[in-house]
């Protein structure tokens, strides 16, 4: 059960309701965290720029999103999980990959890129540091843009995973994905 109350359109102040109109219209996510932060408008379209930024940022779909669900599978953030393990489906990222991520084991990448962005993400995450060796073997792969992006898009969804977990946003019925304990 989500600890915070979804507010529905009506509910909103003209602040909250001019940015669910916006977002809505831009096809951005109005669900999981943003059940929290559309509280604190500024936040909530901040924390969309900066999602649309990131996306942005050089990575292919499939190397930010194999960084994403490595995230919320470190994180045990079930919402994110949810909406990014169908989100990758989407993209076209192999159910084996997902399913070998969603069991906490290391999914078998072909490509360099891929792997280098999941192992960067779960060394970031598990060690809190990045080794000489791969930020080294990462900067040969990765340009400096691609390299910033990777890593603020581990910042950028730990928060989102955090925020889901403090607010216990509990994926809805039609979510069909769904995180392995």
């Amino acid at each position: 059960m989500t600890r915070i109350a979804v507010l529905k359109r009506e509910d909103m102040n003209t602040e909250q309701g001019k940015l669910f109109d916006e977002v809505k219209a831009e096809g951005g996510p109005l669900g999981g965290p943003y059940w929290a932060y559309i509280r604190f408008p500024k936040l909530m379209r901040l924390a969309q720029d900066i999602s649309s930024c990131l996306g942005q940022g050089g990575l292919s779909k499939r190397e930010r999103q194999v960084s994403i669900l490595a995230i919320a599978r470190f994180w045990g953030a079930e919402y994110p999980w949810a909406a990014q393990a169908a989100a990758a489906a989407k993209i076209g990222l192999e159910r084996e990959i997902v399913d070998a991520i969603n069991a906490g084991g290391r999914p078998n990448l072909a490509d360099v890129r891929e792997k280098m962005a999941y192992d960067l993400t779960r060394e970031l995450l598990e060690t809190k540091k990045l080794s000489e060796a791969s930020y080294s073997a990462a900067s040969k792969l990765f340009g400096e843009k691609e390299l910033v992006s990777l890593v603020a898009t581990v910042g950028q969804f730990s928060m989102t995973c955090l925020t889901t977990i403090a607010f216990d946003c509990t994926p809805t019925p039609e979510m069909a994905h769904r995180l392995q304990k």
